[in-house]
Order: C-alpha cells, then structure tokens, then sequence
C-alpha cells in the first residue's frame, strides 16, 4: 500500500480489478478545502486513459514490476515475439498492449515491463528515438521549402509519417516512437 505522496509518473497501481500506470499527476492545495491529487492513469489491459482524484492520504495498492530488455524477432498471428536478452526465452504480446507496433525493426532492442509476481507482460518500452530510412515519397518540388508544409512517407517499417517537403527516397531520418513524427534528419 502507498499513500497518494508517492504518486509518480510509471507507477503501476491495482485499481477496479485492472493494472494501471500513472501517466500524469497533480498535487493540488486549494486555498480552502482539503489537499487532493489529480491524475490520468493509462490502463495496461486496454489502453483506456482514465481521469481520477484522489484525497490527499488515500491509499492504493501497487503494483511490483520488472523491466526487462528484450528483442523483437517477429509478428504473426499470436502476436508479437521478442526474446529476452539474457534467458533466450520468448514471449508474444498482443497488438493492443503497444502503442506503435508498425515501427518495431526486426532486430530492435526494446524494454517490457512484467507483472512481478504472475510474470505476465504489461506493455512496451520502445525507445524514444530510432532512426529510420525512407523507402517512398513522392519528391519535393523546388520552391516548396519555404512553409513548413509536410508530406507522406514510408519508411523502412511499413509505417506511414509525414516529413518535411526536402526528405526524399533513401534519405535516413530521426523519428520519436511516442508519436510517430519526424524529428530531423539523421547524421
């Protein structure tokens, strides 16, 4: 059991029979009235992000969780596969426990988060940044590069983006998994 002062973002907590992970918290002191804590927590079962507020010294139960790296290798049917790093051991995950599966890269080094005591996965660290090369977009016209107006492209995944009118086909670019946008080109 933890009070609600320990209250942090990626904490996993047992509320309503479901896991859930703390996606963003307040504090909150009005000026009259009692002390509470805001916060939007994402459950690991089914993606929903719920609002909630607790009272301030309320108690919830947590969860333990491990981090564990692991390698993805492919997808089918079951789902997902990756095998731990250090064990050799497999495990597939469902596609609704990740958040952008069409940008996994064979080969890619990811981390998964597993329920400690039922050894069950919870969901999908993906690293911030990967860098990607495009396979298809449609060339930019010369004179376009003074808006910032932005076009679709395919990369090396299958996963469609949108870049900038200047990234053509071959081009190596830097993306954020988090939102599956451009973020410059890759050195």
């Amino acid at each position: 059991m933890i009070g609600t002062s320990d209250i942090r973002n990626g904490l996993c907590i047992e509320y309503n029979n479901d896991i859930y992970t703390v996606v963003e918290f307040l504090h909150v002191k009005p000026g009259k009235g009692n002390a509470f804590v805001r916060t939007k927590i994402k459950s690991l079962t089914t993606g929903k992000v719920l609002e909630n507020t607790w009272p301030a010294g309320h108690k919830l139960n947590d969860v333990r969780v491990e981090r564990r790296k692991h390698q993805y290798l492919y997808n089918d049917d079951m789902g997902y596969h990756f095998m731990d790093n250090e064990s050799y051991e497999q495990v597939a995950i469902q596609e609704k426990l990740l958040d952008n599966p069409l940008l996994l890269k064979e080969g890619m080094d990811v981390d998964i988060l597993f329920h400690a005591e039922k050894n069950v996965p919870l969901t999908l660290d993906m690293p911030q940044y990967m860098i990607v090369e495009v396979t298809y977009t449609e060339p930019g016209v010369k004179g376009d590069t003074a808006t910032n107006s932005l076009k679709p492209a395919t990369i090396e995944t299958g996963a469609e983006i949108r870049v900038p009118l200047f990234i053509n086909s071959g081009e190596k670019i830097k993306i954020d998994t988090r939102t599956a946008s451009y973020v410059e080109r890759a050195k």
